[in-house]
């Protein structure tokens, strides 16, 4: 049992929880385009969910496209079933029937990325540039036992080389982690559907720029513990309870459970109704958070510090505009200080015509308050659990503390299958007295002494090649031109270019 529980990422709760209850229903949001037919749904012999009562774009567990997850265990590949469906054999390792009703299956994934990321001025200080070589192999097997039980793993390597490669993180190189080992079960009750995980998994429930399980890193950011849900047919409730994961360099012995930080709350959904706005397609998802972070730093404290958020996530389409809005109220203590913070996330697009790959153009502003870090009385920095950290900085110079952000940009398809979009930003601090801080939320040294606002002027550009479905190349480029409130503290401009193949199965 020790072993078996370690294997799960050490969370406490008990394995019998899982199996309490009445008859139990599998639960996986079907992919984008391809809904389960009706009878499916009903068919208590189908490998298929049961029930797809809450819409899966909208029910908390990431983004599905063209069948694919960033979690991969959302993914639901029953469509294989049918050997007629089946193109090669890749796909027959989709769906791989154990029994002979093909009720106990398994689904195996894969990854492959190989990545370059060169940067200068690493750190923003003048200095040889850095070069990342980076590579990424992920397996992953989903057993489902009937339509009721589910046990997922999944292993994950982490390569790097290249030069001025300077500290390393476990989430860059990683010789092999236990990246998720969960067990879930599902039950319908009355229609609506109700489900409880255990063990250590992704959680995407909440607005990207606040918790994510950042593909950008070569490793996951994975939590410890236990979520639950209950998803009718236009509400929805998920709570969770998790400690995050300490990362090692070195096998599966030494990523641990990091009892020093946890993470709990219940995010919650409303499909709001699709005639607002002359037809939408919208959901609204109020949220309460706490974060409990022992090793808390601001300023040139380390304490503990708890931290509450309650906000609101409106997210979806209405017409021609796509929108993704956040606000939050950030309460709590840390060192015995009274914490007051806000956030604000405003982010929308147009679409320039009716067809899905017509160009938009959009703009997105962004709040994060600061404050207090130097000094005494209530401590006013605003922060973000474990966002997108690359939404402001490829090279992972900022975030949403201390921070006014402005950015139009615009996303075209310049040939079929290629995406692109280009991008300026402007930056400032929300109080002077306050640091500039890195995506990792420590701060740029001496910038709480600099009394100017604007942190820097940013260029990025992105295309996405979609070469097939499962084999796709991005590439970026960004250039950070820093602003008084950085130079003057003795940091400068920085470029940063990177290309990555992948390949998923």
């Amino acid at each position: 049992m020790t072993r078996f529980r370690r294997a799960l990422g050490g969370a406490t709760p008990t394995i019998a929880l899982l199996l309490a209850g009445p008859a139990l229903a599998q639960t996986v949001p079907a992919p984008q385009g391809q809904p389960i037919a009706p009878k499916e749904r009903t068919d208590p012999t189908a490998a298929a969910p049961l029930s797809e009562s809450y819409p899966g774009e909208g029910a908390g567990d990431g983004v599905t496209n063209g069948g694919y997850n960033q979690s991969r265990w959302v993914e639901n590949w029953t469509r294989f079933r049918d050997p007629k469906k089946r193109d090669d054999v890749l796909d027959r390792l989709k769906y791989i029937p154990i029994d002979s009703d093909g009720d106990v299956y398994l689904t195996l994934s894969g990854e492959f990325r190989l990545r370059v990321n060169a940067t200068t001025n690493p750190n923003l200080r003048e200095a040889e540039a850095q070069r990342q070589d980076i590579n990424r192999i992920v397996g992953g097997a989903d057993l489902h036992v009937g339509p009721h039980f589910r046990a997922y793993g999944e292993i994950a390597h982490g390569g790097l080389a290249g030069q001025n490669l300077g500290n390393v993180a476990g989430t860059l190189r990683n010789d092999l982690v236990v990246q998720q080992s969960f067990v879930d079960a599902t039950a319908q009750v009355e229609g609506i559907d109700v489900g409880i995980r255990y063990g250590r998994q992704t959680f995407a429930d909440g607005p990207n720029l606040m918790v994510v399980p950042r593909d950008n890193n070569t490793i996951f950011f994975v939590y410890n513990g236990v979520r639950a849900w209950t998803r009718g047919k236009t509400l929805r409730a998920d709570f969770f309870d998790y400690y995050t994961t300490a990362l090692g360099l070195g096998g599966t012995s030494d990523d641990n459970v990091d009892k020093a930080r946890r993470f709990s709350g219940v995010s919650t959904g409303v499909v709001l109704p699709t005639s607002l706005f002359g037809g939408s397609k919208l959901y609204l998802d109020p949220f309460v958070w706490r974060l409990r972070n022992r090793n808390a730093v601001w300023g040139r404290t380390t304490a503990r510090e708890e931290r509450s958020f309650y906000g609101v996530h409106l997210y979806g389409d209405a017409g021609p505009v796509n929108l993704d809005w956040t606000v939050n109220y950030q309460g709590g203590s840390y060192n015995g200080r009274n914490l007051s913070a806000w956030q604000v996330f405003a982010a929308q697009t147009y679409r320039l015509g009716k067809d899905r790959t017509a160009p938009r153009i959009g703009i997105h502003a962004d709040y994060g308050s600061g404050g207090g870090s130097y000094g005494t009385g209530t401590l006013r920095t605003a922060l973000a659990p474990f966002g997108n950290n690359i939404y402001y900085s490829y090279q992972l110079f900022a975030t949403p503390t201390n921070f006014i952000a402005v950015a139009p940009n615009f996303t075209f398809t310049p040939l079929k299958g290629v995406r692109a979009t280009v991008e300026y930003q402007w930056s400032w601090r929300d109080d002077v007295r306050d640091a500039v801080y890195r995506a990792n939320g420590t701060a740029f040294a001496g910038t709480q002494n600099v009394t100017a606002r604007k942190i820097a002027d940013t260029t990025r550009a992105q295309i996405v090649w979609t070469i097939t479905p499962r084999v796709s190349f991005t590439g970026r480029y960004e250039h950070l031109q820093a602003g008084p409130s950085l130079t003057r503290a003795g940091y400068a401009s920085s470029d940063f270019f990177a290309g990555w193949l992948s390949l998923r199965f």
